[in-house]
């Protein structure tokens, strides 16, 4: 008997720690961010005011609220912000614990200035999209796919590209390798992570030091039991291996929270056209605002090479 409760209380700990090390990455159910609670780091001092003013800008434009139901069931919300009836359209995906008015202030309007249509989603457990769980792309790559058929869908024939942020990016790079309509005729990544293990395991040892060691196993747990999904089942750096799509790849150099050599990963591993660039200076998903000179001359040329017209418009 004394042998079952010790196998009990130590089945009993396991499921403890590990639903305790899935709530600190993954779960995620208040929604409540605001697109302008700007990083505290102080690599982002000089760019505030640059950055709310473009989400003040974003925030004025009058949208299409679209809503989506993924295949697991999950609702998802969109806003559609229209610039010509015959444009091409950008499907836009933002970061872990963002908001696509914040990682998209800049990118957005680039892609409205270049005569697209755009559509930027509020990824699962985020803003008005349903869940709890974040599965840094390992789900969301399903709802990017989710996100092209309905715009082939509505709009058939229109040239697709996705673009993402931070894990947006990854999310976009994760959904490469499935079956995309073939109206997606390109992918933008701006500072994504190799793979969700990897991204995790990098913070982990600058928050914890040698511990996160210990715990990572407990994650790898936590994700499968309370989340319902596996951390390992997706990555950028593999799916690129398999993508159907030209790739452009973003990076800022100074970027202390994805460090910039994984998109440089992601980039030796791509096996479709692929072009990287890196921005001096830049921190975590601000290369738009610290060089948009050189961010909308790359992302310009990435359309073109795309064969996707480039009408300017004012915005």
């Amino acid at each position: 008997m004394s042998l079952i409760l010790l196998i009990v209380i130590l089945i009993a700990a396991v499921i403890a720690m590990s639903y305790f090390a899935y709530r600190i990455p993954f779960y995620h159910p208040d929604h409540s961010e605001s697109p302008y609670d700007l990083p505290p780091e102080e690599q982002y001092d000089p760019y505030r005011e640059t950055m709310t003013a473009l989400i003040h800008s974003m925030d004025d434009i009058p949208f299409e609220g679209i809503d989506l139901t993924a295949d697991d069931g999950t609702k998802l919300f969109g806003r559609y912000y229209h610039v010509d009836d015959d444009a091409p359209l950008q499907i836009e995906f933002h970061g872990y614990k963002s908001t696509g008015q914040r990682d998209f202030c800049g990118g957005n309007k680039l892609a409205r200035e270049m005569g697209m249509n755009t559509i930027v989603v509020d990824q699962r457990s985020h803003g008005r999209s349903e869940g709890k769980t974040i599965s840094f792309g390992v789900k969301e790559r399903f709802d990017c796919l989710n996100w092209a058929q309905y715009v082939a869908r509505r709009w058939p024939g229109k040239p697709i590209t996705l673009a993402g942020v931070s894990m947006g990016a990854a999310t976009v790079l994760m959904a490469s390798d499935l079956d995309l309509p073939e109206e997606v005729k390109g992918i933008i990544a701006d500072c994504p992570y190799s793979s969700p293990s990897a991204i995790i395991k990098k913070v982990g040892r600058e928050s914890m030091g040698p511990a996160s060691i210990l715990l990572y196993p407990f994650i790898l747990l936590g994700a499968r039991l309370f989340g319902g999904f596996s951390l390992t089942a997706a990555a950028p750096v593999e799916a690129v291996r398999h993508a159907k799509v030209p790739i452009l790849l973003i990076h800022g150099e100074d970027d202390r929270f994805v460090p910039c050599d994984m998109s440089r990963e992601i980039f030796d591993a791509c096996t479709s056209p692929k072009t990287r660039i890196t921005v001096p200076d830049a921190a975590h998903a601000i290369a738009y605002i610290l060089d948009p000179e050189k961010y909308e001359r790359t992302v310009r040329q990435f359309i073109l090479s795309l064969d996707i017209p480039i009408n300017e418009h004012s915005t």
